[in-house]
């Protein structure tokens, strides 16, 4: 059985205690490869090679940095075969999703910030009268922690990674333990590319194991962490006596609010990848669907009938659609959401059931499902489900449709559907969220800030913003006369 192993000052590492983790094929439900359960031992080693490097790392001109990264980018489109078939078995994802969105978006993280380290300027005053000017330094903080996901294994971790670099950082990184298979290739891929010994180190394991050895740690100066609000206010409770930067990307619980005056076919098709794309397990998914009430019934019967088109099967299967759930916990916790819908007065219109594969009998299969819910404060509307699962429910007006969409602790994403341009301004300008679509879905610009308010995190990622975290601000004045 193939063991994935630490990458830890440029060199593949087994742990130090030899303790493991399975590592499951959600698509069979069967144990294909062991992880390192790594320990303290193993994260203070990553922090000693990070450390290491850091001086020389951080005195690395620009330009070089820069096409150390662009090499890095190149060689995942080289892999990306190699790298989408491992992310499709690991995380159990279609693959034609891996290979035409995830992979190529990791690639994408590494070269769009090699070309903005190069971009990245700074501010310069002059104090009127006092014969002075004042310029700001932006440097680069030392070792930093990156903590990131398993829903977009390579996609979110590479989000984190290559900002931390691009502003001279070195790297202590833990991917999920769930899917860590394409962070342990990107190790080999990073060498390949020239990237130094000790700039990037990978270690595997649990979260409260490993991962909490990385947050506590009293020399790594900032972490970067998606994932769960509950996990996230832990770390902000750990890191926050120890004064380090903290950047929190968490959960979601989005408003897709759809008037009738929208492209109704384009709206259609969105709102089906928006609810249902990665089984759902995007925090980006509109998971709450808010209809205006002359077209709901019309949309009902259309969302259904769509809903049930969407083919389940194995995730190397090229005509799969909706591929298995991470893992056997996740799949259970979801369907226990389902299962409460008839309790909180609710109707599953579609899906709700387990699905059984010819071949892959004991994989993580879930019916995509629709949810008709009369109570908006019902566990249903109001907690992160991050499955196959969406709540439809309609309204009468624009404030109503705002109070809808804003009744949740979370405030992460929301998508707009109308093509009424003034309503579409009031509603972005008040709804509660870090992102909002407006006739589209997860449209991205890497130079955009990404990030939510309320539940859903503190800081923001991408362009400048992921710079300005991975850097410290040093003013410094000059007295000319």
């Amino acid at each position: 059985m193939k063991k994935i192993l630490n990458y830890i000052n440029g060199e593949f590492k087994a742990p130090l205690l030899d303790q493991w983790l399975d590592n499951y094929n959600p698509s069979t439900g069967k144990i294909y490869s062991l992880i390192p359960n790594s320990s303290t031992k193993d994260v203070q080693l990553a922090y000693e090679a990070a450390k290491q490097a850091f001086q020389s790392w951080s005195n690395t001109p620009l330009q070089e940095r820069s096409e150390i990264l662009s090499r890095i980018s190149s060689l995942i489109i080289e892999n990306i075969d190699t790298l989408a078939n491992a992310e499709a078995i690991d995380n159990g994802k279609p693959l034609t999703l891996a290979t035409r969105v995830d992979i190529p978006r990791s690639s994408s993280n590494f070269q769009f910030f090699s070309h903005a380290i190069t971009q990245f300027a700074s501010e310069a005053h002059e104090s009127i009268g006092l014969d002075a000017i004042n310029f700001t330094l932006r440097q680069s903080i030392g070792v930093v922690g990156c903590i990131s996901p398993w829903n977009l294994p390579l996609y979110l971790f590479t989000w984190k990674i290559a900002p931390a670099l691009a502003a001279g950082n070195t790297v202590v990184a833990k991917p999920s333990e769930i899917t860590p298979m394409t962070a342990y290739l990107l190790g080999d891929i990073c060498t390949k590319a020239g990237l130094p010994k000790g700039v990037l180190n990978i270690v595997h394991g649990l979260g409260n194991t490993t991962g909490q050895a990385i947050i506590e740690h009293p020399d790594i100066k900032a972490i970067s962490f998606t994932g769960g609000t509950a996990t996230g206010a832990h770390i902000a409770k750990t890191a926050a006596p120890m004064f380090k930067k903290l950047s929190l990307e968490l959960g979601g619980k989005n408003p897709n609010l759809i008037f009738a005056d929208c492209d109704y076919d384009k709206m259609l098709s969105t709102t089906v990848r928006s609810s249902f794309a990665n089984q759902g397990q995007i925090c980006l998914c509109g998971s709450r669907i808010f209809v205006e009430r002359t077209i709901y019934d019309k949309f009902k019967i259309d969302f259904i009938q769509r809903t049930k088109s969407l083919k389940i099967g194995p995730p190397l299967d090229s005509t799969t659609e909706i591929g298995a759930l991470v893992s056997k916990s996740h799949i259970e916790k979801v369907k226990s959401y389902i299962d409460l819908a008839q309790q909180e007065g609710g109707t599953v219109l579609c899906g709700g059931e387990y699905v059984t594969i010819k071949d892959h009998e004991d994989g993580y299969y879930l019916q995509p499902t629709v949810i008709e819910v009369t109570d908006i404060n019902c566990k249903l509307t109001q907690e992160e489900i991050f499955g196959p699962v969406v709540t439809i429910m309609p309204f009468d007006n624009d404030e109503e449709a705002l109070a809808l969409a804003n009744n949740v602790r979370y405030g992460l994403s929301s998508t707009i559907w109308t093509n009424n341009l003034n309503r579409s301004m009031f509603l972005a300008k008040h709804i509660q969220a870090g992102i909002v679509w407006i006739n589209t879905w997860m449209m991205r610009d890497l130079r955009t800030a990404f990030g939510g308010v309320k539940d859903s995190g503190v800081g923001r990622e991408g362009g400048q913003e992921a710079l300005r975290f991975f850097t410290e601000p040093k003013n410094v004045c000059i007295h000319y006369k």
